[in-house]
């Protein structure tokens, strides 16, 4: 990145890199779980969770029915667990109609599409200086900078380089004098080349100096930020469909999820389009306690999924919140089944 101001800034181009390939993984394709696979879980997730799970499930069954928007936001834990494969189905499905996440979620995506494996051993790699430090990363920077070119969002940016060999040739020509032309081994694993191939929008909410794409010399914060600009008023432009109701799917993202929901939901509402009778579902791990939603002397006050997800937004609109707890690991896996026996 060029910067002309008065104060100095970190020489990315004294980074070193190094393949992919040589990366130590904790997660492998393997460990991924289909559809099949998801079948045969067994399930230990609370009764009440259960119970809520069934409600979600047939409430996102009915919207469908009646074409209204389901939209699904997920951190990147969800794809380390192995879920990927599953939120893929649902897309094929139609159930979402729209699929976000954080660029974390992004990533992990991407390194099993383009090697099988992802989720770096992030203690080790530091101690030898290398975190985040695979040159591959520089595809992603690459593909959105020539997405931010073409003016598209960052998930159509991505997703046109998993599946379009056109666009993955503009990217070799950017990183030519590095020899980087991507070459995707498993695109089918990838949430993002499925969104893409079936036209449902795949939304990425990012920050700068969040990212290990933002390590490297292909870095541009104006071609990461355009693209996830862009994708923040597609997504918003899907909240301002939520008129008539609809559902809306937090899981395992804390803040991202919950602030872009609010701004977007307070949007929407501010430009006529007003949200009403939605159904809100948020999935985490920790407790959850009501009444500490409005005390400022409690930690649950700061937890923003469970106040914008849960009370906030649906209360504002007449609609109805629900929180699931319990480890995604188990709850999700029952989400999908009970998705799919309604189907």
């Amino acid at each position: 990145m060029e910067y002309n101001g008065r104060y100095k800034i970190f020489d990315t181009g004294k980074i070193i890199t190094y393949p992919v390939s040589e990366r130590k993984n904790r997660v492998k394709l393997t460990d991924l779980i289909t559809p099949e696979a998801a079948t045969a879980i067994q399930v230990t997730a609370t009764e009440v969770a259960q119970e809520k799970i069934g409600l979600l499930a047939r409430e996102i069954v009915s919207a469908r029915k009646k074409d209204l928007p389901v939209v699904f936001f997920t951190g990147a834990h969800l794809i380390k667990n192995g879920f990927g494969p599953l939120v893929a189905d649902l897309v094929k499905r139609n159930i979402f109609t729209l699929v976000a996440g954080n660029a974390a979620t992004s990533i992990h995506d991407f390194e099993l599409a383009l090697t099988g494996e992802t989720s770096e051993d992030v203690p080790r790699a530091l101690e030898e200086g290398r975190f985040g430090m695979a040159f591959e990363f520089n595809y992603i920077n690459a593909a959105l900078i020539l997405g931010n070119h073409k003016k598209l969002g960052y998930g159509e940016a991505i997703g046109k380089m998993l599946c379009e060999e056109s666009f993955r040739a503009e990217i070799g020509k950017l990183l030519e004098p590095d020899n980087g032309t991507p070459q995707f081994r498993h695109p089918e694993v990838s949430i993002q080349a499925v969104c893409y191939e079936n036209n449902t929008p795949l939304t990425i909410h990012a920050g700068i100096g969040t990212d290990v794409i933002d390590q490297h010399v292909y870095f541009d914060g104006e071609a990461k930020g355009g693209c996830s600009g862009r994708d923040f008023l597609i997504y918003t432009y899907e909240i301002s469909k939520f008129t008539k109701g609809g559902v809306l799917i937090n899981i395992g993202s804390a803040v991202t999820g919950p602030e872009v929901f609010l701004k977007a939901a307070s949007m929407a509402g501010n430009s006529g389009f007003v949200p009403k009778n939605i159904i809100t579902a948020d999935f985490d791990i920790r407790p959850y306690q009501p009444e500490s939603l409005t005390n400022e002397e409690s930690v649950g006050y700061y937890y923003r999924d469970q106040k914008s997800i849960v009370a906030r937004v649906p209360q504002a609109y007449g609609g109805t919140g629900m929180y699931i707890g319990g480890n995604q690991k188990q709850t999700f896996p029952l989400f999908y089944k009970k998705l799919t026996e309604l189907l």
